[in-house]
């Protein structure tokens, strides 16, 4: 027993590389065999079997298919410029990616070529898709991809799963990374003057930042600039080939913030499945939520508040920042309110990105679908980092308060776990 308890102990390491690579593919989850469920999926069999059709005829009207598909605001549209992309021989700095998103699904297309998709999966954690749009003769092609995408969106920057990231380049005036620079990975910790390297960005910023920008082969790294306010890229790309004018500054930090907890939701699941697995093969009697299993569920739960109170958010300078009021608008609609009008959704944008330091991504698939165990250790947390200040002193009183009343009112389950 000491033997197999030394294993399991290890098991919970799972950033090594010997293991990382491997988790997914693993029993429970079986990954690459295991047929996803998500709404591409369901398109996908529905076009094979002659029981779907797609909508729209060119390309950007089957983008648009995918988004209201997958229920993604077109307002949500970042534009990406760098060489960081398997369709990197269409994307320069005058034809940029674009890429959508909500809570649960990500789209990047980049014009004259594919739509790519990375939907959640309830037992997977994020699939990912390559689909050819197809035109009004013939019907979008979707195929899954279970390893090219994997060389970069499975490894310790995506916390060891299937994931997401989101980095920061050096581009040069072709939108090739500049390699001996380095780069950033972001999140909602990194300083403004790291982000956005390869990024198109509109809106203001009070702290200086690295997009709009190409850069210059050098021996050192060249520092952030302040940046002009800057409502619309139409001076710079034909936008007419997208859906916006836009590359909202508000968007991209959204973004930042959740896909670093999509990935920490997806890590949390998996592994605690990978577990939870072991431990019956061993003893179909035995109780996982006392093992090693629930050692990682309450371990799983630390990380996964730290990053759901926004412990370490970087500042957003003196002045804050300003974007595009139709992101604004489109996002915080898809989020419930209490019936006095409180809400996750709503935005600060001055010293902080929301009002309230708890994380709309409580709303997403990928934390309802955490294992029961995960996901009530995870609200046992809650409940005491709301209570006191010794696990989330970054919140004041008033702000902890609200956001338990708005937490019991819209999240089911939340109000029974902690009493």
């Amino acid at each position: 027993m000491l033997q197999w308890t030394s294993v399991l102990g290890m098991l919970l390491s799972l950033g090594t590389p010997a293991l990382a690579a491997e988790l997914w593919e693993l029993p429970p989850v079986n990954y690459a065999d295991t047929p996803a469920s998500d709404p591409l999926a369901e398109l996908a069999a529905g076009l094979a079997k002659g029981t779907r059709s797609a909508e729209g005829d060119t390309p950007l009207e089957r983008l648009r298919f995918v988004l209201r598909l997958l229920e993604v605001p077109p307002e949500s549209q970042i534009l990406v410029f760098s060489k960081t992309s398997k369709q990197n021989a269409l994307i320069h700095p005058g034809h940029p990616r674009a890429i959508y998103f909500n809570e649960n699904a990500y789209v990047g297309y980049v014009p004259s070529g594919m739509i790519e998709a990375i939907v959640h999966d309830p037992l997977l954690g994020v699939i990912f898709y390559q689909i050819d749009p197809g035109d009004g003769l013939r019907p979008p092609v979707i195929q899954r991809d279970c390893s090219d995408c994997l060389a970069c969106h499975g490894t310790a920057r995506t916390e060891a799963v299937p994931g997401l990231l989101v980095r920061s380049v050096f581009p040069d005036a072709s939108g090739q990374p500049l390699l001996p620079l380095g780069s950033f990975l972001t999140t909602q910790r990194s300083p403004l003057p790291e982000r956005w390297g390869g990024y198109y960005v509109t809106g203001r910023s009070s702290l200086p930042h690295l997009g709009n920008r190409t850069f210059l082969d050098s021996a050192e790294r060249p520092p952030a600039v302040a940046a002009p306010a800057r409502p619309t890229l139409a001076d710079t790309i034909d936008t007419t080939r997208y859906l916006r004018s836009t590359s909202d500054i508000v968007a991209l930090m959204v973004l930042e913030h959740q896909c670093a907890l999509h990935n920490q939701f997806t890590a949390a699941a998996m592994q605690y499945r990978r577990l939870h697995w072991l431990q019956q093969a061993l003893n179909p009697q035995a109780d996982p939520a006392v093992g090693a299993a629930g050692q990682h569920a309450d371990h799983a739960a630390l990380g996964i508040v730290d990053a759901l109170l926004f412990k370490d958010e970087a500042s957003l300078g003196d002045e804050g920042i300003d974007g595009d009021p139709a992101f604004q608008d489109a996002f915080t609609a898809r989020f419930p309110k209490t019936p006095t009008g409180h809400s996750l959704a709503d935005f600060n944008l001055s010293d902080r990105l929301f009002k309230l330091r708890c994380s709309f991504m409580i709303y997403s698939k990928a934390f309802a679908a955490l294992p029961e165990r995960v996901k009530t250790a995870a609200f046992a947390r809650l409940h005491e980092a709301l209570q006191g200040t010794a696990i989330a002193p970054q919140l004041k009183p008033q702000e902890r308060a609200r956001i338990d009343e708005i937490l019991r009112a819209t999240v089911p389950g939340y109000a029974t776990a902690g009493g």
